[in-house]
């Protein structure tokens, strides 16, 4: 997906309502695609990343370059980011000594970091990451559109 499509799908889902359960319809996201106060969708995937260390490191690499190229667009709108470490989330929520809402939950098992801004028009957190859940699965470019703020 190009960088002007990406935009396009981050404005739709920025003025668009929220599903009312878990599960909702957004074409091309990734796990649950919103429910409650929030969207997810994956923006990019990528191919097998069985190819060893030194191939995985390099798609990590690219993948963080194309969040950075997207997040520079989106700085130009809305200013500098604010970056947020998901490591002490998914602490958080495994001692399960505090509630931690969805969508921040769920990004937090499968996210190291986030760069997200409010989005003016809306009031809406828009944040960008990329996703693996595990050394044997794909990278993913996600964004996530919520009302819900971080924890």
């Amino acid at each position: 997906m190009t960088i002007a499509r990406q935009l396009a799908t981050i404005d739709r889902l920025c003025a668009e309502d929220f599903p009312t359960g878990h599960g909702g319809s957004v074409a091309g996201s990734y796990g649950g695609p919103g429910g409650p106060g929030f969207h997810v969708v994956e923006l990019e995937r990528s191919g097998d990343s069985a190819g060893g260390r030194h191939g995985e490191r390099e798609e990590a690499e690219q993948y963080e370059a194309l969040r950075e190229a997207l997040a520079q667009r989106l700085a130009d709108r809305w200013g500098e980011p604010q970056w947020a470490s998901l490591d002490g989330v998914f602490l958080r929520a495994q001692q399960g000594d505090e509630h931690i809402p969805e969508p921040w939950a769920s990004l937090g098992a499968h996210m190291r970091n986030a760069q997200m801004w409010r989005a003016e028009e809306t009031g809406r957190w828009v944040v960008l990451g990329v996703s693996r859940l595990g050394e044997d699965q794909e990278f993913r470019l996600l964004a996530v559109i919520t009302d819900i703020d971080p924890p």
